[in-house]
């Protein structure tokens, strides 16, 4: 239901809705309980696709329409077409190709055109492709997946930096209810302790500094490290594993669809990113699973885990303080416990789909009176 200071909105989304449902849901999920709230939800996206279907079974409209490149004169066609229809309040766009598609489509418009930026770095003011997006003169906010993606951006907008806002992508324990997997696929039993890396192997996000930190935990002898993500098969880390002293106990699992279930399984969760990080989902994911985490504090992370209690935050690049962390909860049964309790009650009590969808709300409608 609508609080009592909150108008209804017209809402349009322009979005992708082809990838994991996981990787969605947090999104996704935004939209629909916007739709509960009372407002009018539009969305254009992919239609056929399960989030698709799952947002006009709860009440969005769906156009079919996800924009296949950057500059499209159909999709800025078909927004400005449902542009005309109603007096939209707000026009959201969250990725690189519906950005530029709906600046250029809300250009005439009152519509508050809003942007949706969800990684640090990779945007400049002398980069001409960046006027495409969130510095497009058209953008009238930006809304940022953490504070140090806020920070970032804040630096970069000519104008209106008032008006770029972070709000973390909450999350609800009932999302992740599904068992936890089974580990004997990788040769892991019941008493071995299971540290998990669930990142696609990109340099950002530090692979090889787990790796390093993993040759301190080597004397750990049923200590097991689970790889989980894209490329992570590839070259140079097929290299860095094939000569390690655990190599017997690094697994490859690849991209998964279970990555959460995956990491349910396991003891710790670390995420040694090196920097561009924005807030980690897998961390978050691990969190509501009641799994302690191990994160570096580039990005939105140190933002939500709280050191010493949820888990634990060391510097960049430093496999040291990994394994020394990593180490700690081996050894210590009872702080794992007392940090799995205090996971969820981080998410719970502060980083809510319920409070995500109240910031979404009080910020579109201080957006829609200025």
């Amino acid at each position: 239901m609508l609080g009592d200071t909150s108008k209804p909105m017209n809402i349009l989304i322009f979005t992708a809705s082809d990838s994991s449902f996981n990787s969605i849901r947090p999104e996704a999920e935004i939209f629909i309980e916007l739709v509960r709230r009372g407002h009018t939800v539009t969305i254009i996206t992919h239609a056929d696709t399960e989030y698709g279907k799952r947002y006009a079974e709860n009440g969005v409209n769906v156009i079919n329409g996800a924009p296949k490149k950057k500059i499209c004169r159909d999709s800025i066609a078909l927004v400005q077409e449902e542009l005309s229809k109603r007096p939209y309040d707000i026009l959201l766009a969250t990725n690189s190709k519906s950005i530029p598609n709906a600046a250029f489509a809300a250009k005439g418009s009152r519509v508050k055109l809003v942007t949706y930026r969800g990684t640090t770095g990779g945007l400049y003011r002398h980069d001409p492709s960046a006027y495409l997006t969130h510095l497009h003169p058209r953008v009238d906010g930006i809304i940022c997946v953490s504070e140090a993606v806020r920070q970032d951006v804040v630096s970069k907008v000519w104008k209106k930096k008032q008006n770029v806002v972070a709000i973390h992508k909450g999350h609800e324990l009932a999302w992740y209810n599904k068992p936890a997997s089974n580990l004997s696929e990788f040769g892991i039993g019941g008493n071995d302790f299971t540290v998990i890396c669930a990142v696609n192997a990109r340099p950002s996000k530090g692979l090889s500094v787990m790796l390093e930190a993993a040759h301190y935990l080597a004397d750990i002898a049923n200590l097991h490290l689970l790889l989980v993500g894209k490329n992570i098969d590839k070259e140079p880390y097929i290299e860095k594993i094939s000569s390690h002293a655990m190599r017997a106990r690094i697994h490859l699992a690849g991209y998964r669809h279970d990555a959460p279930e995956l990491i349910a399984a396991s003891d710790v969760l670390v995420q040694p990113s090196i920097s561009g990080e924005g807030l980690p989902r897998a961390m978050m994911e691990a969190m509501c699973y009641g799994i302690p985490c191990v994160v570096t504090d580039t990005g939105g992370g140190k933002e939500v885990l709280e050191d010493g209690v949820t888990g634990f935050i060391v510097p960049v690049k430093d496999s040291a303080a990994i394994a020394d962390r990593v180490r700690r909860l081996y050894n210590d049964s009872a702080l794992r416990a007392e940090m799995s309790l205090r996971c969820k009650e981080k998410i719970t009590n502060d980083v809510s789909l319920e409070k995500t969808v109240d910031q979404f709300v009080d910020y579109f409608q201080r957006l829609i009176v200025t």
